[in-house]
């Protein structure tokens, strides 16, 4: 399913998604990872503790010489075997869905208290210490990677993991330094698997609110920081999508986040670097990494039908996804984004009800809200 993004008027962007002869229907095969089980609890899991979460169990692809694999490489056997039995139309693939490390932002939402951020600091680019237009990972954040990174490592050495075969990012520049510092400098040259060269993605993007952290920066800031990662086509110069008028509906974002996995799921061609060297994207690529945010894990989480699984920053989650191609027409559907009520100044109390504004304010619920200013008094966070 194809998505186009058209603006109309002020405050409203909608979402169409349009008709085509077959979809592709995602669910999630359950029976491999604890985060599949209900008894485990998202708040409290840590997926460091034990394989990614990956169950100490049997496989109906185990042979007689499998009891001198670890649990990784008997699952990447089952993987191909899932594949390998599986009818043309049907094709699985595992997917690590990691969360960035923590940004500026979360910082300064933890700071404010969540209903002070929605309803005002959230529409700021900073304070007088930082900026979180955009956010950047704080040092907390740039830890939480590299404990990705340490665990990768040492999942290689001791379990033979499969490192991926395809790596995603959101363009927001907490994820894409996430991303940078967990899988570079990994021997994966010594491991035979494929080089880290990531593919920016719009669809992989937090969802859009008038937050300033859901604005992205230019193709060309991206490309400074890292300029071999390759974009996906038609990848803009400018951010297109985030208005700072109005909020994406979880429906929306859902629609956004199905047309990306149609995107890898579906046959590609090539993908040409900034150094003119053409990326092959292979069909046959089974293991995936995706770079993300917490609320765009949720909505992937959704569309392949995976249990509500809150990730902490800097957690990774993994899940087996099956893709069956269906042979039939899906109706366009539009759905049109909408505007949240916000205050002018920063609000009389933090209540988890809406925004309560100072003296009889009432919250605002149209035009740009409060023009990227910054808090004139610096606030230690």
């Amino acid at each position: 399913m194809k998505l186009t993004v058209s603006a109309a008027t002020l405050g409203f962007v909608a979402l169409t998604a349009a008709t085509s002869n077959q979809y592709i229907n995602y669910t999630t095969v359950q029976g491999y990872f604890e985060q599949d089980l209900e008894s485990t609890d998202p708040s409290t899991y840590d997926y460091t503790s034990h394989n990614f979460g990956l169950i100490d169990r049997s496989y109906d692809s185990d042979k007689p010489a499998s009891k001198n694999l670890t649990q990784w490489e008997r699952f990447h056997a089952e993987l191909q075997a899932l594949n390998d039995n599986s009818p043309k139309h049907v094709s699985y693939k595992l997917f690590f869905l990691g969360r960035h490390g923590e940004g500026y932002h979360n910082a300064a939402e933890s700071y404010f208290g969540t209903p002070a951020w929605n309803c005002y600091y959230s529409l700021l680019t900073g304070n007088g210490t930082t900026t979180w237009f955009d956010a950047d990972l704080t040092t907390e954040g740039i830890n939480q990677a590299e404990i990705a990174h340490r665990y990768w490592l040492a999942q290689y050495k001791t379990q033979h993991i499969h490192f991926p075969d395809a790596y995603y990012s959101s363009p927001m520049t907490r994820a894409l330094k996430t991303a940078n510092i967990t899988f570079s400098n990994l021997p994966l040259a010594g491991a035979g698997a494929a080089t880290f060269l990531p593919e920016v993605k719009e669809g992989f993007r937090e969802g859009m609110s008038m937050h300033t952290c859901d604005e992205r920066r230019s193709k060309s800031y991206i490309e400074s920081l890292f300029p071999t990662w390759t974009f996906e086509k038609g990848f803009t110069e400018e951010d297109e999508l985030w208005t700072g008028v109005t909020v994406e509906p979880s429906g929306a974002q859902d629609e956004r986040s199905r047309a990306a996995l149609d995107d890898i799921f579906g046959e590609k061609k090539v993908t040409k670097r900034p150094d003119g060297v053409c990326v092959p994207h292979k069909k046959n690529d089974l293991v995936i990494s995706v770079t993300a945010h917490s609320g765009e894990i949720s909505s992937i989480l959704r569309v392949i039908g995976h249990q509500t699984f809150k990730l902490s920053t800097g957690a990774v989650i993994p899940v087996l996804i099956r893709a069956e191609e269906i042979a039939e027409e899906e109706p366009t559907t539009t759905i049109a984004w909408t505007q949240s009520a916000y205050c002018a100044a920063p609000p009389a109390t933090s209540t988890a009800s809406g925004c309560v504004c100072q003296g009889s304010a009432t919250p605002i619920t149209s035009g740009y809200p409060v023009g990227g200013t910054t808090v004139a008094t610096p606030t230690p966070f």
